[in-house]
């Protein structure tokens, strides 16, 4: 399928911060504002078809982040912005004078986000909450995530959605969360809505989801190779999406239609209403691109760019595990050689080529250009597309999300720690405390103190590895996994109510039809009740305060055991539903206590041979999806033989959703055994997950699952010797050489795992 796409190129570059441009603000008729880690806030007006600087708008201590732009009105004439920053401080300015109008104040860490509601400001916080701000004062606060938020966007519908380093994003009504959507691997950094679809959620998994306020994902753009910081979309269907791999991507339909490259991170990615794209970047500079000829920037701009690019591409270049730019140029060549065939490399435009010395001609011999091999680049790390000797997980404690450190062993790791706290906006009180984290974890036990140094920002002396400590930051380093552990569990959550509705009053029509069985169908009342309970279901916005009624959870156990065996997969479907509803699942619970046995002969009964395959696919999902609510954990942990047996035979049907329905329960049994430190059941879902990983005939999606849930109880659990005796890295290297690229991701995370001590 062809798309029509016109492609983006440079209209216009925007010079004026000193450092990072950190939010982009399109401010209706009144331009852009920007933000940037040189805590100012700048508004750009636009003049004939160019954006000029207008306004400086100063007052936050530390760098700026989040922006929101109040529409003219009467306490406002011109309009205005609201700022939150990393000193935790949300500021509202007013464009007409440039002057700072409020100062609110309310949150204990960095504001990550703001919104406006009506008149209302809200915003949200590292420190785990939403504050709602009405003319200048506090009206409501509450913890909204267990981890630092990091987006809050206001739905046409009037409700708020949430994104969390948690991994999920939050539906509110109000301060009363309607919905969870779970799906992202890592934290959720950016929102935004899609016009009459959903909602864009931008991750550090590097993928953007398109979501529909069921929960329901609807696409999965996949193509950033890091962090994605933002994203936003225009009436137009197209999407843009900003990364720390230092590229800004439009997509159409799902598909990414256009890679901008820029020279630097790529934190904010906003359109105008005209369709052409703002960005923002880590080198400072603010760019408009657009797809209209008579917009375009001229040819002396357009080169400019092109140059940028370029140098900024060499710089990050590596030869050999050398960069590019300390290697000399071609007057190295004028030196003669010491020995026949010494080699030298060295610089030819962008590329490093290496020359061998002959004795008897006395002249280089060119051999050839340097790359670095593939082994190379798997050894080394990369960041934000550079690559590192080490790239560490910080950990600061706090609540505070893990933090990213590169270095390289030829760097000083005092200049190394500064830089990167006030890169990370952290104290410098933590110095001391990362300059031996850098020592230690590089292995420069016997690195040669400068006692001449002096911190450049506070003029102290350098901190002397070994010496006491007078921080209580907690720094840590953790190996990089991509996919592993798997956190929270998986659930089968679509259905097609309708059709399971018109599947039950067929087979129902059939039984009344039948004289012998006509006693089992349903009354007018048992079929309204079937009605009423579907109705519930499907109304997942309200599932925090609609019930489902003891008699509801008896006629679906009713027909369960009553009605024709080749008649049930429907009612095991409604069941199926049932347990993903928070009192659905706990009347479930009762009748499962109160009747013992009912569910687990349920499940032999559709699981002995000749089994239906509809049966078992439903009741296989039923039983992952109970996983969803913890008053079952009991439950699954006692009966966790006889289901996994059960069941055992779905990982070699041809049927591929039987094959990811028993990866998916496989998987959320590793997570519940973890958390349950039950040796014994990790031990025997870990066999099972070896022997699933081995079938030649295994989907994707089911390999991957599997995959993850090994390296999870690795990692995390208590069997990783158990793994190691079953030949796990036979499993690690053939999954590693897998053409499928998460295959091979999820493989490398646990040949990683078995290398560790």
């Amino acid at each position: 399928m062809e798309i029509d796409f016109n492609e983006y190129k440079l209209s216009s570059e925007l010079r004026g911060h000193e450092d990072d441009v950190r939010g982009i603000c399109v401010c209706g008729n009144a331009g852009i504002a920007t933000s940037s880690r040189d805590r100012t806030v700048r508004l750009w007006s636009l003049e004939g078809q160019k954006y000029v600087a207008s306004r400086i708008l100063l007052g936050h201590t530390s760098f700026v982040g989040p922006l929101a732009w109040i529409s003219p009105n009467e306490e406002f004439p011109e309009g205005g912005v609201v700022s939150g920053g990393m000193d935790t401080l949300v500021l509202v300015w007013d464009l007409r004078t440039g002057e700072k109008v409020q100062t609110l104040k309310g949150h204990q860490l960095q504001v990550t986000s703001v919104a406006l509601d009506g008149g209302d400001i809200v915003s949200a916080s590292v420190d785990c909450t939403l504050r709602r701000w009405r003319n200048g004062q506090p009206t409501e606060s509450w913890e909204a995530h267990k981890a630092a938020i990091q987006a809050v966007i206001k739905l046409p519908s009037g409700e708020l959605v949430t994104g969390s380093s948690d991994t999920t994003l939050k539906l509110w009504r109000g301060s009363k969360c309607t919905h969870t959507f779970v799906g992202h691997t890592d934290t959720v950094r950016g929102l935004a809505v899609m016009s009459d679809l959903g909602i864009l959620s931008a991750s550090h998994d590097s993928s953007i989801r398109l979501w529909a306020l069921s929960g329901e994902v609807l696409m999965e753009m996949v193509g950033h190779t890091s962090i994605v910081y933002s994203v936003d979309s225009h009436v137009s269907g197209l999407i843009v999406s900003g990364s720390e791999d230092c590229s800004a991507k439009i997509w159409k339909d799902g598909v990414c239609v256009q890679t901008i490259e820029h020279p630097g991170c790529v934190w904010d990615a906003k359109f105008l209403d005209n369709g052409d794209i703002v960005t923002g970047c880590s080198d400072g500079v603010i760019r408009i691109w657009t797809v209209h000829q008579d917009r375009l920037a001229d040819s002396l701009e357009l080169e400019s760019y092109a140059s940028q690019l370029s140098q900024y591409k060499r710089s990050r270049k590596r030869v050999g595990g050398l960069k590019l730019d300390d290697l000399p140029g071609l007057e190295a060549l004028q030196v003669p050689g010491t020995s026949d065939g010494q080699t030298k490399v060295v610089r030819e435009g962008d590329n490093g080529v290496a020359y061998a010395w002959n004795l008897r001609e006395q002249k280089w011999d060119k051999i050839g250009e340097v790359v670095d091999g593939p082994d190379d680049n798997l050894r080394r790390p990369v960041l934000d597309g550079i690559e590192y000797d080490y790239v560490f997980d910080v950990d600061i404690g706090d609540g505070e999300p893990i933090r990213k450190l590169p270095y390289n062993r030829s760097d000083n790791p005092y200049a190394t720690a500064d830089k990167w706290l006030l890169k990370e906006n952290l104290p410098l009180s933590y110095r001391q405390q990362i300059v031996e984290f850098i020592l230690q974890n590089s292995g420069q036990k016997d690195f040669t103190l400068d006692s001449s140094f002096r911190d450049p920002f506070t003029g102290s002396s350098a901190y002397i590895p070994g010496a006491t400590s007078s921080v209580s930051a907690a720094v840590s380093a953790k190996p990089i996994f991509k996919h592993i552990p798997k956190k929270g569990v998986l659930v089968f959550d679509a259905a097609q109510f309708d059709g399971i509705l018109k599947k039950i009053t067929e087979f129902n029509n059939a039984l009344l039809s039948d004289s012998e069985n006509k006693n089992l169908s349903l009354t007018e009342l048992e079929f309204s009740r079937l009605g009423a309970i579907i109705k519930v279901l499907k109304d997942t916005s309200h599932y925090h305060s609609s019930k489902l009624a003891d008699v509801d959870i008896a006629l679906l156990l009713k027909l369960l055991n009553s009605w024709p065996l080749a008649m049930i997969f429907p009612v095991i479907d409604i069941l199926r539903m049932t347990v993903l509803h928070p009192d659905g699942a706990t009347v479930l619970l009762k009748h499962v206590e109160a009747e013992n046995g009912v569910l687990s002969e349920i499940i032999k009964k559709v699981t002995t041979n000749p089994a239906i395959p509809a049966n078992v696919l439903t009741s296989i999902r039923a039983v992952t999806n109970l996983f969803k609510n913890s008053c079952f954990y009991n439950w699954l942990q006692k009966h966790r033989s006889e289901i996994l047996d059960a069941f055992s035979s779905c990982y070699s049907s041809p049927n591929k959703n039987l094959q990811l329905s028993y990866s998916t329960l496989i998987l959320n049994y590793a997570v519940l055994l973890i958390e349950k430190k039950d040796q014994e059941g990790q031990s025997q879902v870990l066999s099972a997950a070896l022997v699933i990983v081995e079938e030649e005939n295994l989907e994707v999606d089911s390999k991957f699952r599997v995959l993850v849930a090994i390296g999870s109880l690795m990692l995390d659990g208590l069997v990783r010797k158990i793994a190691l005796d079953l030949d796990v890295e036979d499993i690690a290297k053939a999954a590693k050489a897998s053409k499928d690229a998460k295959i091979a991701e999820v493989g490398a995370d646990i040949e990683l795992l078995t290398k560790q001590s």
